[in-house]
């Protein structure tokens, strides 16, 4: 184990870190996936943004760095990619004793 791999261990078993990662995993992900999408439709970032009305330096952005994309624009994406863009709400963890009740 290198020193980064210790590093990380140690921030992973702070909470709030931890759900700090997850996030930005989470939110990295759709990019992967667009750019993963793009590659295999053989489209460079101008080819797909000219599809998807928006300019290359923002489809830039959405594959490297997603944060605050709107839904819009993932679906413009998904349509010029010829997907589906799909949105789901997964149930997360219980956080301990003042965690709310499911409504219904």
């Amino acid at each position: 184990m290198n020193r980064f791999d210790r590093y990380y261990r140690a921030q992973i078993e702070d909470s709030a870190m931890r759900e700090l990662v997850e996030k930005e995993l989470a939110s990295l992900d759709i990019g992967v996936q667009i750019a993963k999408l793009r590659a295999k439709h053989r489209l460079n970032q101008t080819q797909l943004a000219a599809r998807a009305r928006m300019s290359a330096p923002k489809v830039s952005r959405i594959e490297s760095k997603p944060a605050n994309v709107q839904l819009d624009t993932l679906i413009r994406l998904a349509q010029a990619l010829g997907a589906r863009l799909e949105v789901r709400l997964v149930e997360g963890k219980k956080k301990g004793r003042h965690s709310r009740r499911p409504l219904a």
